[in-house]
């Protein structure tokens, strides 16, 4: 458990590097570590999620959960200044290779905290909840995730969720649909999936 991504205080030893990706367009430096999701570079579920996401007609807060080293919301942070995101993380080191990452790339607009998923957040705050759900965490994560994306999104506020069939990407929709997210698939790309609820 000490090792895996979703640890509070990873005691994989530190060798960190600094990566440029391009996305949207746009040329972006991050910071990244051993002992944090995607340690390699920008995965590409996460790029297929920013590559898809659109801002529903709701105006308010976005959050990534789950941010890791910062890809998702740094760049829906870049590309919307107007805007206040979020990035949370229950990982220390992916908590301050964020903030690193924000202040490297000059974005503003964001605050990374360390924080359980969406605790301690109000109801009915977000606009948006963006994440690339911690599978190795376990489904009963993953499905808290939703559930408190249910109670903190605005009126016809989404969650955008990208997962791998094989990672259980049915169980999500089901999931997504019980809680009365009006559900899209926005893209499907070597099998993975982007989900768009609508909380109606």
């Amino acid at each position: 458990m000490a090792n895996h991504y979703f640890s509070e205080q990873p005691e994989t030893k530190s060798e960190r590097k600094t990566i440029r990706e391009v996305i949207k367009g746009e040329s972006y430096q991050f910071r990244v570590d051993r002992g944090v999701f995607s340690k390699g570079g920008l995965d590409f579920g996460s790029r297929l999620l920013i590559e898809a996401f659109e801002p529903p007609g709701v105006e308010g807060p976005i959050v990534d959960v789950g941010c890791g080293w910062g890809p998702i919301g740094l760049t829906v942070a870049s590309t919307h200044p107007k805007t206040q995101i979020y990035m949370v993380d229950i990982n220390e080191r992916s908590v301050q290779l964020a903030k690193e990452n924000a202040t490297l790339n000059r974005v503003s607009n964001v605050t990374v905290e360390r924080n359980n998923l969406l605790d301690g957040f109000d109801d009915n705050f977000f606009s948006v909840v963006l994440t690339n759900p911690p599978i190795r965490a376990g489904k009963e994560i993953i499905f808290s995730i939703y559930e408190q994306a249910k109670r903190m999104l605005k009126t016809n506020g989404d969650i955008w969720v990208v997962i791998q069939k094989k990672q259980g990407a049915a169980s999500t929709l089901k999931k997504l649909e019980e809680l009365g997210f009006e559900v899209n698939v926005e893209v499907k790309s070597k099998g993975y999936f982007v989900f768009r609820g609508k909380n109606n």
